[in-house]
């Protein structure tokens, strides 16, 4: 577990810390439904998918400073926009990706460094395999909800239709491009939930939208 009392120049630094483009890539899964989740186990996964990853951006982001040029790409994933059942930890790990990534991205573009977050789908890797990690507490109460979404996505090993090699080759092609995107969303399940998943927003929105503007003072009020 990463000890949060060391100095802050006591992280990594890459030797590759003089790169124009750096990828964040660690991290993997875990499987539990909230109340399952043990505190030793959820707080590596914290410090693997997301203080890892600020540690080594901070490592990379002064030698970028310098040159005014580099590109950041956080691999976050699909999980980091849309959330599920037995995924919880792991989402909350890539929803923090998410938002730093965009603080990073607008505090960044002026000094002539680019973020791109990548959201993929499922892909052929050992996410769902050999790297998952599973809490041993099973609660009944969650057998049809996050039990039965553990079983599902441990099935899904080997069988993801994503394929890692493309994935990577779609990566480098973003960020050769002249304007590469603050997000990536790749495999065709990661457009197709997004998608599905902004319409559910706008949905929800519009329907409660005169409670949230209940909230403000009126504008008589303000004058």
């Amino acid at each position: 577990m990463r000890n949060r009392s060391a100095p802050r120049s006591s992280a990594p630094r890459p030797p590759t810390a003089g790169s124009t483009c750096w990828s964040n890539n660690a991290g993997y899964g875990f499987l539990a439904a909230v109340e399952e989740g043990e505190d030793e186990e959820v707080r590596k996964l914290f410090d693997t998918n997301v203080f890892g990853l600020v540690d080594i951006t901070r490592a990379v982001l002064p030698g970028m400073r310098a040159r005014r040029a580099g590109h950041v790409v956080n691999v976050s994933s699909l999980g980091g926009l849309a959330a599920f059942g037995a995924t919880g930890y792991y989402h909350a790990t890539k929803f923090a990706v998410e938002g730093l990534s965009e603080s990073l991205a607008a505090e960044a573009a002026p000094l002539g460094i680019g973020v791109t977050i990548v959201e993929p789908a499922a892909f052929r890797t050992n996410w769902s395999g050999p790297s998952m990690r599973q809490s041993p507490v099973r609660i009944d109460d969650y057998a049809d909800t996050a039990g039965a979404r553990r079983a599902a996505t441990t099935a899904t090993y080997g069988h993801q239709p994503g394929d890692p090699v493309r994935a990577a080759e779609a990566i480098v092609t973003t960020v050769e491009a002249g304007e590469p995107p603050l997000r990536l969303l790749l495999g065709k399940a990661a457009y197709d939930i997004a998608s599905a998943r902004l319409g559910m927003l706008k949905t929800s929105f519009d329907a409660w939208r005169d409670v949230t503007l209940s909230a403000d003072y009126s504008v008589a009020e303000t004058q």
